[in-house]
């Protein structure tokens, strides 16, 4: 067998080992920051796309398990920062014009060069770990109506549980996250 079609089995062998091993944990990882199942799975293809495309160009990767996370972590902050036309909280944010803001707005700007990008960078990070502090019924509905985009109808009607105990459970969840983030957001603000 030639060299290039034996390298192409060892890697065709590495990348099915990674995706056996990791899979099912990779996809509950996703799943408790994305509510959707299928975008929770298409998340899961593009990391393991992106390992078989990283293989293909031979670029070595030490620890496949850890890189899969980070490549997943990555991905999930993708679908959040698509969902950039949704509310923060059911009070509406106003610019002083009186104008709706949104996360968007609320976060700096990639264009406005490398400090930004790097603060917008904490920033997303620092919600997502708030996001795990949460109970996992409050992050639920706050991952569904906020990042996900759905109503707290099609909420109540996935999960059997009723609008009022959802609003509630998003309630608790945007207060605990205002808290949370506050210090970091104003940090970041003086700066």
């Amino acid at each position: 067998m030639p060299e290039a079609d034996q390298r192409t089995v060892d890697q065709d062998q590495l990348i099915a080992l990674a995706m056996e091993k990791d899979g099912s944990r990779l996809l509950s990882y996703i799943r408790n920051h994305v509510v959707d199942r299928s975008t929770a799975e298409d998340i899961l293809q593009e990391v393991f796309c992106e390992l078989i495309e990283t293989y293909r160009l031979m670029k070595p990767i030490e620890q496949v398990s850890a890189w899969m996370f980070r490549v997943a972590k990555n991905r999930i902050i993708d679908a959040f920062r698509k969902r950039k036309g949704e509310s923060l909280n059911d009070e509406r944010y106003r610019s002083e014009e009186g104008e709706p803001l949104l996360l968007e707005d609320l976060l700096p700007s990639p264009e406005e060069g490398p400090d930004a990008t790097f603060v917008r960078g904490v920033l997303l990070e620092e919600l997502d770990e708030a996001l795990d502090e949460l109970p996992e019924a409050q992050r639920a509905v706050f991952i569904a109506h906020e990042i996900d985009g759905l109503s707290f109808k099609e909420i109540a009607a996935e999960t059997n549980v009723g609008v009022n105990t959802l609003l509630s459970r998003k309630r608790y969840a945007v207060l605990h996250l205002r808290k949370r983030l506050h210090s970091i957001y104003q940090e970041f603000g003086k700066k």
